[in-house]
């Protein structure tokens, strides 16, 4: 939204030629009503103003939380063989199928590199979202103005949480209503975060916003019927949830992680990782249970076993536990070298 704003008022300023832009979004299909209208609303400006856009509706694959326990941890956007469950029905104006994707195979992150490849991509990424980020923008050697060698430019790659919403109250940008429901549902600001209703990010809310779309679950379930699992367990490690309930509950002030990794991932891998994905991301973990013996600090092992609870597909929480344990034991022995005392 940040990104739009900021493209349109150049548009209106009548700094960019229109007529040379095309704004692409990519509808998950399992998203907010309110997600829906608010995009709605940008197509129509900038069709106004003489832009192409694309509304992607395609079969992309994503990672589905839910899906832990079988042997595909997939969720296939708008899945033809599921027509008659899907989510919400895509808009009469969406593209639905594109010579450069590999239907079922691909996730937007690979597609729209192809789609892109014969301009410049704008996109709103930002190094403060996470340590993944961070890295991310590191190796495409972004610029100071956040340009990169490969057609690429992220605008606001610098801003932090607080100067996006900043610049959408002092914009007077419209929002999704979803945001406000999760604020007033309790859900911390750092941790507003929409995506599709199968990912970790949204999942672990769903069941509160409910409240907010009576209908919602209803049709959750019916396009992923393990998504009751969200119902029954949301406030545990599966969501990745750390209330002061949830650890009364499991008992977390006394848990060993450590232990409890060693039992997961050496002595009993073959009960708790049965997927080939699964199995992978227990390799990895395994690895770092291993390499930072001594460094880690009992957080850190709270992290990596709640992380295997929650699923870690793509490896973002282990890199970013690597990333803590380095840099606090960097600190740690520079402390010595200056003749200072271990704070443990």
């Amino acid at each position: 939204m940040c990104v739009a704003k900021i493209v349109y008022d150049l548009i209106q300023r009548k700094e960019i030629d229109s007529s040379q832009l095309v704004v692409i979004f990519i509808d998950e299909e399992a998203i907010f009503p309110c997600i829906e209208e608010i995009v709605k609303a940008w197509r129509k400006k900038f069709l106004i103003s003489g832009a192409e856009f694309r509304w992607y509706c395609l079969e992309v694959r994503h990672y589905n939380c839910f899906n832990q326990l079988t042997a595909d941890e997939s969720f296939i956007c708008w899945d033809s063989t599921k027509q008659k469950v899907w989510v919400r029905k895509p808009p009469p104006f969406a593209i639905r199928s594109d010579p450069q994707l590999k239907p079922r195979v691909d996730n937007y992150q690979s597609f729209l590199p192809r789609v892109t490849k014969d301009g410049i991509m704008i996109t709103g990424v930002r190094a403060a979202e996470s340590i993944q980020r961070l890295q991310y923008m590191a190796a495409a050697n972004v610029g100071k103005k956040g340009l990169t060698g490969k057609r690429m430019i992220f605008p606001i790659y610098d801003w932090k949480d607080s100067d996006v919403w900043l610049f959408l109250r002092e914009q007077k940008v419209e929002i999704p209503s979803i945001y406000l429901y999760m604020w007033q549902a309790g859900i911390s600001k750092r941790q507003l975060r929409v995506s599709q209703f199968f990912s970790s990010d949204t999942a672990s809310c769903l069941v509160r916003m409910n409240e907010y779309y009576p209908d919602l679950m209803e049709r959750v379930i019916r396009r992923e019927p393990n998504a009751y699992l969200a119902a029954l367990y949301w406030d545990s490690e599966m969501f990745g949830r750390s209330t002061k309930s949830r650890k009364k509950a499991e008992g977390q002030e006394q848990k060993d992680h450590k232990a409890a990794l060693i039992d997961m991932l050496i002595k009993s891998p073959s009960k708790y990782f049965h997927t080939e994905h699964q199995k992978h991301v227990a390799d990895q973990y395994r690895k770092a249970l291993i390499k930072l013996d001594g460094m880690a600090r009992p957080k850190d092992y709270r992290k990596m076993h709640e992380a295997l609870i929650a699923g870690d597909p793509k490896l973002r929480t282990l890199r970013a536990v690597y990333q803590d344990v380095f840099t606090a034991f960097a600190e740690h022995c520079k402390h010595f070298r200056k003749g200072g005392e271990s704070n443990g």
